[in-house]
């Protein structure tokens, strides 16, 4: 099967690469990239105009929860696949606080089977302590052995630091990326949305920054004393993008994420006590928005993931009582184009998204080179379009993003050379 893309704005930030032209795929890989492929076209069997259209590589999610196993009410390995392709993701890092937890090779290795066949590549990490529970580390080497790439207690921190140091000596010796869930449980405790004014108001109990801070200040020092990578996830906080970005200056290996949502939106939504709009950590205040923005235009905050986090209207249903947690893979390009439109172009928003991902995490993705996997995005960056939760693909439709008009917009996703979204 071949397929020639033409006349598209080919954008790829691995290779520095924005220009207009055609892509020529082959069977499951990317056969040539250039001005001008007509010759070659001539012979694909099917050639789509790609004319005002970017082409980028496929987005790389790196922390989503595909509720599999234990909670496929919510979402499954399909379905949660199934929304990655209507978002541009064509390969993502599945969390390991699922039910139970991932942390035996055995639960590895029945999650990547179901993954076959799939509409994007599955990842998954896998538990650095049993159970989740913080004080007993798992069989790094056999989880790595049955396939997971990561390590992670996503969720909760680790609880005994003793533990964490002994996953992050070990990680690089397995090539598994450490990603770290930051937070000071005993500050958290109680907490339903940002502690500041609006929780004031509704007169509810928050969550200071500092519980994030002082998270990521522990998790920067046991990198740092070892001199091995971590990974911290979601970052929300200003607090947090000066310690990464001093730490960072200070020659620590760290890399970070941060999500749409805290791009876009701050807690003044939670006056509406909607639960979509509850997530942990918890949207921030404004001054924790831009502080993230500059984060990211200054090269502090590494990626943009999305923390896709499926729960049931039932679920959402009480503002008090819902579990935490949002959708996001669908939105995710849309709303980061949104939020960084006068901050980063759109190269930079697809390095973040896509290139520097697939780098963190040591998997064969975020690029249009010749010879690599044909696994790409192709997006109006211009197209606006309102999200409507009910015309998403996944199970679950708690966006916080819903009724808002964003801009960019998947037309067709390509994994391994197969559309598997499609809407021209």
């Amino acid at each position: 099967m071949t397929i020639l893309l033409k006349r598209a704005r080919i954008v790829d930030p691995s290779q520095n690469l924005d220009m207009l032209g055609d892509v020529l795929i082959r069977d499951n890989k990317i056969e040539k990239v250039g001005e001008d492929l007509f010759s070659d076209g001539l012979e694909a069997d099917e050639v789509l105009d790609c004319e005002g259209l970017v082409c980028a590589p496929g987005l790389v999610d790196m922390h989503v929860h595909l509720r599999d196993p234990g909670q496929t009410h919510k979402e499954d390995v399909s379905s949660g696949c199934r929304a990655a392709a209507a978002g541009g993701v064509t390969s993502l890092l599945a969390m390991p606080n699922t039910t139970p937890p991932m942390d035996s090779p055995e639960s590895v290795r029945a999650l990547l089977k179901k993954a076959e066949g799939a509409d994007a590549a599955v990842y998954t990490a896998a538990c650095i302590t049993k159970g989740l529970k913080g004080d007993e580390l798992t069989d790094l080497a056999a989880l790595q052995e049955a396939g997971a790439i990561a390590l992670s207690d996503d969720g909760q921190p680790v609880k005994n630091t003793r533990c964490l140091l002994k996953a992050l000596r070990l990680a690089p010796q397995l090539h598994m990326t450490v990603t770290a869930h930051c937070e000071d449980k005993y500050l958290a405790a109680g907490g339903l949305i940002n502690e500041g004014e609006i929780s004031r108001q509704l007169g509810v109990p928050g969550i200071p920054n500092a519980a994030e801070d002082c998270g990521t200040a522990r998790e920067i020092a046991a990198a740092a004393s070892l001199d091995v990578p971590i990974h911290i996830c979601h970052v929300s906080t200003k607090g947090s993008v000066e310690l990464i970005r001093d730490a960072k200056r200070r020659g620590v290996k760290v890399t970070a994420e941060t999500c749409p949502h805290y791009l876009l939106l701050t807690d003044e939504v939670l006056k509406t006590k909607d639960a979509d709009y509850r997530m942990n950590p918890p949207l921030r205040r404004e001054e924790d928005r831009l502080a993230l923005l500059e984060g990211l235009k200054d090269g502090t905050i590494d990626a943009i993931s999305t923390d896709h986090a499926p729960h049931t209207p039932e679920e959402k249903a009480d503002f008090f009582t819902a579990p935490n947690g949002s959708i996001g893979m669908e939105t995710s390009l849309a709303a980061s184009l949104t939020a960084l439109k006068e901050v980063l172009s759109v190269s930079e928003v697809i390095e973040k998204m896509s290139t520097v991902p697939a780098r963190i995490l040591g998997i064969p993705a975020g690029t249009l080179q010749e010879g690599a996997l044909a696994d790409l995005v192709l997006f109006d960056p211009e197209r606006s379009w309102t999200v409507d939760p009910d015309a998403l693909h996944g199970k679950s439709k708690n966006t916080p993003f819903k009724g808002m008009t964003l801009r960019g917009k998947v037309v067709t996703t390509i994994f391994h050379g197969k559309k598997v979204f499609d809407i021209r």
